[in-house]
């Protein structure tokens, strides 16, 4: 199968079942849910089942799960356009998190539940129990794998009292001792890093919504009329759209790199992740701004789908770490003397292991 056969079906998918006014309902869901008077320690069934099911249908959420266990065997090369698509279609659910769960739970030799997986990292709290704070996608998650930095194992979400996060599809976690004690755990010689593939999954999909926002920004400015003529023509709009396909042109360079792996199906490598999710994250603020700008007013409203993608890109800039967090681990790499000097190391990064 061609990457080419992989984005097209799954763009129509999205396209078909994950239209505007699913995300919305959704994210209403998920809003009300946050809502409630209680923090929630039980949840219905998903709000989401039929889009769910469409994607799992699919085969796409076993994508990056090995052939011989049911999969489809991809790289994360392989997967990266899909993440993106997510991004550009603001789907309101975890696909790209579950891809990687149920990877990590295959390779464990451990039997993932049949919904969507949220990824988390959590730390004990003073008082007894732990807490995974802003859980990305958690409020359409039936489970999260989680790492405490010594083990990493699968919480039901039913288990957890949620509080609300920023952005409405997120929530803030928090589990009993009992419940972790309980939880499968992941027996791996190597613990994976769930901030370093929480950042390679944003990455791809602030990459997806940044050309989602442009191609919609641009599509708008060759519309609008003002002064008889559309608003694209003058030269400070057509300035600021320059600037706009600038950043989404970096961020989307930047994020394919960030898949670029050494031999492995798998496992990232650290300064390329680091690398996509800082210029992906920087690229997301002067996005939003320039699209709302060129948009004037009408961009923040409910019932504009402009919103949709730009709280996101706000939401996921933050997430996993910010493009502050990531530029300094890219500093301290290269000052702790462990990496070569900083010509050869950015000629590392940037590449391609095929042609290195």
């Amino acid at each position: 199968m061609t990457d080419t056969l992989l984005t097209d079906a799954l763009a129509a998918l999205l396209t078909d079942h994950a239209t505007p006014a699913t995300v919305r309902t959704i994210e209403a869901d998920a809003e009300a849910a946050a809502a409630a008077a209680a923090p929630s320690v039980s949840r219905p069934a998903l709000p989401c089942p039929a889009l769910w099911r469409v994607l799992a249908d699919a085969g796409f959420a076993d994508a990056l799960v090995a052939e011989d266990q049911g999969g489809a065997g991809l790289t994360l090369a392989q997967v990266a356009p899909l993440w993106a698509l997510c991004g550009a279609h603001a789907l309101p659910l975890p696909l790209a998190e579950t891809m990687l769960a149920r990877a990590l739970l295959a390779q464990a030799g451990q039997r993932a539940p049949d919904g969507p997986l949220a990824l988390g990292r959590v730390r004990a709290l003073p008082g007894g129990g732990l807490r995974a704070q802003a859980v990305p996608g958690a409020r359409c998650a039936l489970a999260v794998l989680a790492s405490d930095g010594a083990s990493c194992r699968l919480l039901r979400v039913a288990d957890a009292q949620a509080e609300a996060a920023a952005f409405v599809l997120d929530a803030t976690l928090t589990w009993p001792d009992a419940a972790w004690q309980a939880a499968p755990r992941l027996e791996q010689a190597t613990l994976p890093d769930l901030r370093q593939w929480q950042a390679l999954v944003l990455a791809q999909q602030l990459a997806g919504a940044l050309g989602a926002v442009f191609e919609r920004t641009l599509a708008h400015a060759n519309a609008r009329q003002q002064f008889g003529r559309a608003i694209g023509r003058f030269q400070a709009i057509q300035h600021q759209l320059s600037v706009m396909a600038e950043e989404v042109v970096a961020a989307r360079m930047a994020a394919q790199i960030g898949c670029w792996a050494d031999g492995t199906r798998l496992q990232p490598d650290p300064l390329r992740v680091a690398t996509a999710k800082a210029r992906c994250s920087e690229a997301a603020l002067q996005v939003a701004a320039l699209a709302h700008a060129i948009h004037g007013a009408i961009g923040f409203t409910r019932e504009f789908d402009l919103q949709l993608h730009t709280r996101r890109l706000h939401a996921w800039r933050q997430a996993a770490g910010s493009e502050t967090y990531w530029h300094r681990v890219l500093g301290l790499a290269l000052v702790d003397g462990s990496q070569a000097p900083l010509l050869h190391t950015l000629q590392r990064i940037s590449d391609h292991p095929q042609t290195a």
